[in-house]
C-alpha cells in the first residue's frame, strides 16, 4: 500500500471510531435535552464538591442556569465507560440565588459504589469526581503546611527566621517600652500581626483536632517544622508552637498581653524574612506588644472599645486547659505548667469581665468582639474537666446561659469579629460531662442555632444560610463544625444534609464553582492568585490556606484601595448579591487567614475521621 492509500486509509479507521464513539455515547447517554425535561435553554452549570464524596456521605450537586428553564431529571454518568449508572429527578426549585435565574439541588446520596463520575443535565455536566471512602484522606494534614507557613521566629518554609526582636511593651503596668520576649507564633493572615484571640482559638482547634481525631494526622515533621519525624504527630506539634507563644504572652500570673504589632504593618508586600517596618525602635526592631488593660487602647488616631478582659482570658484558659489534659498522660511537667497558666488566666477574667479588642492605630479597622461569655464558658468548661471541681462546671452552665446561641448565627450581617469564634464549643465540652438534663439543654442551644441558619438556608439551593461579611468563609467553616457537634452529642440527622452543604460550599458548590483552599485538590480550579506576599512575590504556594471568601456586593463596591490585577475570570458568576475575585488585589474575598485555617483542619479531620467506617468522634 502505497503513502497516499495509507493516509485515505488511516482517515477512514478515524471516522468509523469515531461514529463509533459518538453511537455509544447516544447510546449510553440518551438525549439530555429530552431526558432533562428542560423547559426552556440556556448556559448553565453543575456545582460539585471538588474533592468528592464517600459511599455512605450525602452526596448532593447543585444546577444553575441563566435562565428560568426548569429541570426535571439529571443523571450520574461513569467517567470510565460514559455510561449512565443513575438517574435521579431534581425535585424542588429554588429559584434565583447570585448569579443564577433558576437553581435545583441534584441529589444522588443513594448511589454508593465508588468510582470516577460525571453529572449532566441538559447540556450542563460537572467536572468529573470520585466517589471513594478516601477522598477526604490526608487533608488535615494537608492543610497544617498553611500553618507551618504562618509561623513567625523560625519560618520552616522559608528555613529563615524573622521577627526576633520582638517585643516592647504598651499599656502595662511596666514601664512602657519594656523589652520583653514576645517572639514565635503564627501571622495572623498576609499581614504580619499577631492576635492572641486568634491564636488562642486556632490552638484550641488544633488541640481538639488530635484529641478527637486520633490517627488521621502524621508525623513527617519536627517541633520545628523542618521534615523529619520525633514521634509526635505534626498537628501536635503546630499546636504545641502556639501554646510556646502563648505562654510568652502570659509570662506571669498578673501579665496577659493581647496583642503583638499593629496596622503600621501595613506597608506594602514582602517576606517576613525581610521586614524592615520601623515600629520606633528602627528598622526591622521590636514590635510594640499590648498589654491586656481591660480598657480602650490605640496608639494613633483611632482606638478600640475594649471594656475588660475576660474576652481574651477565657480564650487562654480554653487552650492552656486542653493542652494540659493532652499532656496529663505524655510530659506531666508541661502538663502541670498548662494546668497553672489555665487557672491564672481564668482570675483575669473573673477579675475583668468585658471584651479586650484588638488595638488600631492609623485606620479605624479593627477586632470588634463584642462577646466574651462565650470564652469563659469554654475555658469553664476546660478546668471543670481539668480538675472535676463543681464549681467550674457551675460557671461554665451559667456563663452558657448568657449567650445560648452565637449572635451572628441568624443575622444579615455583622461587624468584623464582633461574635468570635464564630461557634461555640463550651456547649459542647459541657455537655460530654452533664446529667441528661442538662445536655439536652446545652444541645438545644447548637439546635437553636442551627435552625436560625436554617431557616434561610432552605430558600436556596446552595444551603446557604451565613452572611456573606467578611471571612464568610470562617464562619461557614465554624457552622459546620457546629453542625457536626449537635450531630455527636445527640445522634439528630435533621441537618446532615445542611451541615453536608457548608461543607461542600468550601470546596465548590458555590455560584463560582471555586474550591476556597489554595491547592485542595490538587486537581481541581482553587486559588491561585491570592492577597499573598507569598505567592505575589515569589511565586510560593500556600498550600492549605482557606481564603477569606465572598463578601456581599455591597460590601465590596464600598472598599477603599482595591485594584483587581486581572481578567475576572469568574465574572459571569458575580452578581449584586456576593461577590469573589481569586485575584491578588482583591484582599476582602481572597486572603488567607490562619484562624479560618486552624478551624478548617478540625474540620476536615473530622470528615476523615468519620468516613472511617462514620465513627463517631472520640469522648
Amino acid at each position: 500500500m502505497n503513502r497516499k492509500k495509507t493516509v485515505v486509509a488511516l482517515v477512514l479507521a478515524a471516522l468509523v471510531a469515531a461514529a463509533n464513539a459518538i453511537a455509544f455515547s447516544n447510546k449510553a447517554i440518551p438525549d439530555f435535552e429530552k431526558e432533562s425535561g428542560i423547559a426552556a435553554n440556556g448556559p448553565a452549570w453543575i456545582r460539585i464538591n471538588q474533592l468528592g464524596y464517600t459511599p455512605t456521605g450525602i452526596k448532593v450537586a447543585v444546577w444553575g442556569s441563566k435562565s428560568k428553564g426548569k429541570l426535571k431529571r439529571f443523571q450520574l454518568v461513569d467517567a470510565t465507560t460514559n455510561k449512565v449508572v443513575f438517574k435521579g429527578k431534581a425535585g424542588e426549585a429554588f429559584g434565583a440565588y447570585g448569579p443564577f435565574e433558576e437553581s435545583f439541588r441534584l441529589n444522588f446520596t443513594e448511589f454508593t459504589k465508588p468510582g470516577r463520575y460525571y453529572l449532566q443535565a441538559g447540556e450542563a455536566k460537572s467536572p468529573e469526581f470520585l466517589i471513594d471512602a478516601d477522598v477526604y484522606k490526608g487533608t488535615a494534614d494537608f492543610a497544617l503546611r498553611y500553618m507551618r507557613q504562618q509561623r513567625s521566629g523560625f519560618n520552616p518554609y522559608l528555613k529563615d527566621s524573622c521577627h526576633t526582636h520582638d517585643g516592647y511593651t504598651m499599656y502595662g503596668p511596666m514601664p512602657d517600652s519594656t523589652i520583653i520576649d514576645v517572639s514565635g507564633g503564627w501571622h495572623d493572615a498576609s499581614d504580619y500581626l499577631q492576635y492572641a484571640t486568634t491564636s488562642a482559638n486556632a490552638t484550641y482547634h488544633l488541640l481538639a483536632a488530635y484529641r478527637d481525631f486520633p490517627g488521621v494526622f502524621t508525623d513527617k515533621h519536627q517541633a520545628n517544622g523542618l521534615e523529619g519525624t520525633n514521634g509526635v504527630a505534626d498537628v501536635l506539634d503546630e499546636a504545641k508552637w502556639g501554646l510556646d507563644w502563648l505562654l510568652k504572652m502570659h509570662p506571669r500570673e498578673d501579665w496577659l498581653f493581647n496583642q503583638l504589632a499593629d496596622d503600621r504593618d501595613h506597608q506594602g508586600m514582602r517576606l517576613p524574612t525581610n521586614d524592615p517596618v520601623d515600629y520606633g525602635m528602627g528598622k526591622g526592631g521590636p514590635r510594640p506588644v499590648y498589654f491586656a488593660s481591660g480598657e480602650p487602647q490605640g496608639l494613633g488616631k483611632y482606638q478600640n472599645r475594649a471594656t475588660g478582659v475576660a474576652s481574651i482570658a477565657g480564650k487562654f484558659t480554653s487552650a492552656f486547659g486542653l493542652a494540659a489534659q493532652v499532656y496529663s498522660g505524655q510530659e506531666k511537667e508541661l502538663a502541670s505548667l498548662f494546668s497553672t497558666k489555665a487557672l491564672s488566666a481564668y482570675k483575669l477574667g473573673l477579675a475583668k469581665p468585658g471584651v479586650a479588642q484588638t488595638a488600631p492605630n492609623r485606620a479605624p479597622y479593627f477586632y470588634e468582639e463584642d462577646n466574651w461569655v462565650d470564652d469563659m464558658q469554654l475555658g469553664a468548661a476546660a478546668l471543670y474537666q481539668l480538675t472535676g471541681k463543681q464549681e467550674f462546671f457551675k460557671q461554665a452552665y451559667n456563663y452558657g446561659l448568657q449567650e445560648k446561641v452565637t449572635p451572628w448565627m441568624g443575622a444579615d450581617t455583622a461587624r468584623h469579629y464582633q461574635w468570635y469564634p464564630f461557634h461555640n464549643f463550651g456547649h459542647f465540652e459541657l455537655a460530654k460531662k452533664s446529667d441528661d438534663k442538662t445536655k439536652e439543654e446545652l444541645v438545644g442551644f447548637y439546635k437553636e442555632g442551627i435552625e436560625r441558619v436554617y431557616a434561610k438556608a432552605k430558600k436556596n439551593a446552595f444551603y446557604r444560610g451565613v452572611p456573606f461579611i467578611w471571612c464568610s468563609n470562617n464562619l461557614t467553616t465554624s457552622f459546620a463544625i457546629q453542625s457536626f457537634l449537635y450531630r455527636q452529642l445527640s445522634g439528630d440527622q435533621t441537618y446532615a444534609e445542611l451541615e453536608q452543604a457548608n461543607f461542600d460550599w468550601l470546596f465548590g458548590v458555590n455560584p463560582w464553582g471555586t474550591s476556597m483552599v489554595y491547592g485542595l485538590p490538587a486537581h481541581g480550579d482553587t486559588p491561585t492568585d491570592p492577597h499573598s506576599a507569598f505567592t505575589r512575590l515569589n511565586k510560593y504556594p500556600i498550600d492549605g490556606g482557606l481564603v477569606d471568601g465572598p463578601v456581599y456586593g455591597s460590601i465590596f463596591n464600598n472598599l477603599q484601595h482595591l485594584k483587581l490585577y486581572s481578567e475576572d475570570a469568574y465574572a459571569e458568576f458575580q452578581s449584586k448579591l456576593a461577590v469573589y475575585h481569586d485575584d491578588f488585589g482583591d484582599y476582602s474575598t481572597n486572603e488567607p487567614t490562619m484562624d479560618g485555617t486552624a478551624s478548617l483542619i478540625y474540620l476536615l479531620a473530622s470528615k476523615e475521621y468519620s468516613s472511617q467506617e462514620g465513627r463517631p468522634v472520640k469522648k
